[in-house]
C-alpha cells in the first residue's frame, strides 16, 4: 500500500514539474499573434483557392493585418467580405465591382476548321506543343481540352461544343482559369459588361475566316460606332475598354461577324 502511495506522489510530483515547465516555456517561447490577424481570418471564407495570391485564407489574413495586402484581395469574398475587413483595419475597403472570367473565343466545332485529328492527352498545355498547336486551324482559340476546367474550384467553367464557356453566376474571379489557358483567352472582366469580344486571333481577315466563321477579321467598323472611345483595334482584333464602355450595343449591333456579345 505504502509502495502504491509513494508511486502516486512521484507521478503526481512530475506532472505537477512538467505542467511548471511547460508553462514557462509556452511564455519563453510564444509566438506573438496580430489579434487583426485573427478577426479577419475569421471573416474569410475559408475556400483556400489561391486566387489572392497567397498560401490560403491563413497566409492572405496574415499578409492583410501585417499591411503587405490590400483589404479586398479575397477575390471569393468580394465587396461584402472585404468592407468586414476593412472596418476591423480600420481603412477604406476600396472594394471593386465583381469581376468573372470570360473566355474570348467563339470558334465552336462547327464554326472552326479541323487541320488534322488529335488523339492523345486531353490537356491544353500538352497540347499547345504539337504542331499547329492543337487540331483546330486557329492557333490562337480554344483548345477545348479542359485545363481551365480542371484548374477551377468551383465548378464554374465546362467546355462547351468545344470552346470553355464560364458560368459567370459561379465564377469568383480567382483565376485559377487565367493562369491555366496556354493560349492566354481567358480575363476578368466586369459582372456587368454586357458586349464582349469572342475573339482573340491576329490574323487578317482573309486568313480569319479561313480558318474559323465566328472571328474578328478587323474591319474596324466596331470603333467607328463607338462614341465613348471604348473600344479600339489591337494587332487586328478588337478590343474593350471597360472603364469607358456604356454598354450602348453599338458595336455589337453593327460587327459583320457576330463576335461582339
Amino acid at each position: 500500500m505504502t509502495g502504491l502511495l509513494l508511486a502516486a506522489l512521484i507521478i503526481g510530483a512530475i506532472g505537477i514539474i512538467i505542467g511548471v515547465l511547460l508553462g514557462i516555456a509556452s511564455e519563453a517561447f510564444k509566438v506573438e499573434v496580430d489579434e487583426r490577424e485573427i478577426l479577419v481570418r475569421a471573416e474569410l471564407p475559408g475556400n483556400n483557392c489561391g486566387g489572392c495570391g497567397f498560401p490560403g485564407c491563413d497566409g492572405l489574413a496574415a499578409a492583410i493585418a501585417a499591411g503587405t495586402a490590400p483589404v479586398n484581395g479575397c477575390p471569393v469574398g468580394g465587396a461584402a467580405v472585404a468592407d468586414k475587413i476593412a472596418a476591423i483595419m480600420g481603412v477604406e475597403s476600396g472594394s471593386s465591382d465583381k469581376k468573372v472570367a470570360f473566355v474570348k473565343c467563339k470558334g465552336t466545332c462547327d464554326k472552326t476548321r479541323v487541320q488534322y485529328q488529335y488523339f492523345g492527352i486531353d490537356d491544353c498545355s500538352k497540347v499547345a506543343v504539337v504542331p499547329g498547336a492543337g487540331e483546330k486551324a486557329c492557333s490562337y482559340g480554344c483548345m477545348g481540352y479542359g485545363s481551365c476546367v480542371k484548374a477551377c474550384q468551383f465548378d464554374a467553367i465546362h467546355v462547351v461544343d468545344g470552346v470553355a464557356v464560364v458560368d459567370k453566376e459561379k465564377c469568383v474571379a480567382c483565376g485559377k482559369c487565367v493562369a491555366a489557358c496556354p493560349n492566354h483567352l481567358i480575363q476578368l472582366v466586369p459582372y456587368k459588361a454586357e458586349h464582349l469580344v469572342q475573339c482573340s486571333s491576329h490574323d487578317k481577315g482573309k486568313d480569319v475566316k479561313a480558318k474559323c466563321d465566328n472571328g474578328c477579321i478587323g474591319c474596324t467598323l466596331c470603333t467607328k460606332q463607338c462614341e465613348a472611345g471604348a473600344i479600339s483595334m489591337d494587332n487586328n482584333v478588337a478590343v474593350i475598354d471597360y472603364t469607358l464602355c456604356t454598354n450602348c450595343g453599338k458595336c455589337a449591333a453593327k460587327c459583320p461577324s457576330k463576335v461582339i456579345l
